[in-house]
């Protein structure tokens, strides 16, 4: 009995809780977790168009894994600009970041425009399974058959 009084007192209370506390801050940093792998980024890239100004994606299908950290490098060897216009697979992907001319930006990426020489890498994680067009929406681009294709398995 004189113990379960200790417990009454505010100073045993105390020293209870202190004494718990340490063991359950002890418990969840010795209690065996599963192995977390970081996943590796995979690198790709498209080029939009080439030095010979063909109005094609090179390549003009990627097939990509849902789950998978990507970081797609689009560069644009042409004379002219061009548009990567992926609208429904912007909305079926997690932007990390996009890194063009010096610049950061962060959110949902709906498009991207290249001038003649230049670049941009976009990071993301594919997470919707699906099949989504890709397309360089300036005049005449598309209907030259500059379109694409980005599969997600």
């Amino acid at each position: 009995m004189g113990h379960l009084w200790s417990l009454r007192k505010p100073q045993g209370l105390r020293h209870w809780l202190l004494w718990l506390a340490i063991v359950l801050w002890a418990a969840w940093f010795c209690w065996p977790r599963p192995a977390i792998a970081a996943a590796v980024r995979q690198s790709i890239s498209i080029d939009l168009g080439n030095a010979a100004g063909e109005l094609r994606f090179f390549p003009n299908q990627l097939r990509l894994k849902a789950g998978q950290p990507y970081e797609l490098t689009l560069r644009n060897p042409s004379p002219l600009k061009h548009y990567f216009t992926a609208k429904d697979f912007s909305d079926a992907i997690w932007t990390r970041k996009v890194d063009a001319g010096g610049v950061e930006v962060k959110g949902n990426i709906r498009e991207l425009e290249l001038r003649p020489s230049s670049e941009a890498v976009w990071q993301f994680t594919s997470e919707r399974p699906g099949q989504y067009d890709l397309r360089c929406r300036i005049a005449g681009h598309t209907e030259a058959g500059m379109t694409g294709q980005l599969i997600v398995e």
